[in-house]
């Protein structure tokens, strides 16, 4: 069952269903966001780890809803020029609706990251936020970063890691079981780093120290749900799982690991 679930991550039919609005995607943001016990958040987090000139052009690949730039809106430098591209026509309306209170001009475009719409080396950075699980061919979509970096231009590729096991590992099974991206995919901090290097000879990765700390069950739920892998009577017998760990513990701790790869075209 794990599997099932893990193939389905790259099966374009399913991630067209997910990603078609952010509802199922802000379902999943929204239970880290109240419960990780990291509290600096992760998208400022990332931003930090942007070391790019105050002129610069960048592209997200993936952008979702826009959020790396609305956490950030106050930190962007007035001479970046961003490129924001995603599959799904009503993820990338989403982030242009978010981000229209923004004072930064931002580019939109549908985009396929294994066929990039754009001349060799037009940008400066490339950003993959928790996306790269999702591409059916990695190394197609990495030969298009490289392609349309510039010399000397950073790929940042973040993803998920295996944290180590916990007292919560039954939750982490049901969480795996429902489709949810948990770190055990294709494209993972394990994992990356070897697939990166065939095009990149410069990779280092970063880790964000992190974990959830879980006390009420609806959120729980409706993350569980928004995988969409479970029956009407899995989700039943999963929340009757959660409200026995909360109501024993007040508490379920869920480990987690994710990190940044950071690749240079040299």
């Amino acid at each position: 069952m794990m599997e099932e679930a893990m193939s389905k991550l790259s099966d374009q039919t399913w991630v067209s269903d997910q990603y078609k609005n952010a509802s199922n995607l802000q379902a999943r943001i929204g239970l880290h966001e109240r419960f990780s016990t990291n509290k600096y958040d992760w998208h400022r987090w990332v931003f930090d780890r942007l070391d790019l000139p105050p002129q610069s052009r960048i592209l997200e690949l993936g952008c979702g809803s826009g959020l790396l730039w609305t956490k950030n809106q106050d930190r962007i430098p007035a001479g970046w020029e961003i490129t924001l591209s995603d599959l799904s026509p009503g993820m990338l309306k989403e982030a242009q609706d978010n981000l229209q209170v923004i004072h930064h001009f931002f580019r939109y475009e549908i985009a396929d990251a294994q066929a990039i719409p754009f001349d060799d080396e037009t940008f400066d950075a490339v950003i993959a936020n928790h996306m790269l699980y999702h591409v059916p061919d990695r190394s197609k979509a990495f030969s298009e970063v490289h392609r349309v970096l510039k010399a000397k231009g950073y790929f940042y590729a973040a993803t998920n890691g295996q944290a180590a096991p916990s007292g919560s590992v039954g939750i982490r099974d049901w969480i795996m079981k429902s489709g949810v991206c948990t770190g055990f995919e294709g494209f993972s901090l394990e994992t990356g780093g070897t697939e990166l290097s065939q095009r990149f000879s410069v990779v280092t990765q970063h880790r964000y120290e992190d974990s959830l700390a879980v006390t009420e069950v609806k959120p729980l739920i409706d993350y569980i749900r928004s995988g969409k892998h479970l029956s009407d009577e899995e989700i039943q017998a999963f929340e009757n799982v959660v409200e026995h760990e909360i109501a024993l513990h007040g508490v379920i701790q869920i480990p987690k690991a994710p990190g940044i790869f950071i690749s240079q075209k040299v």
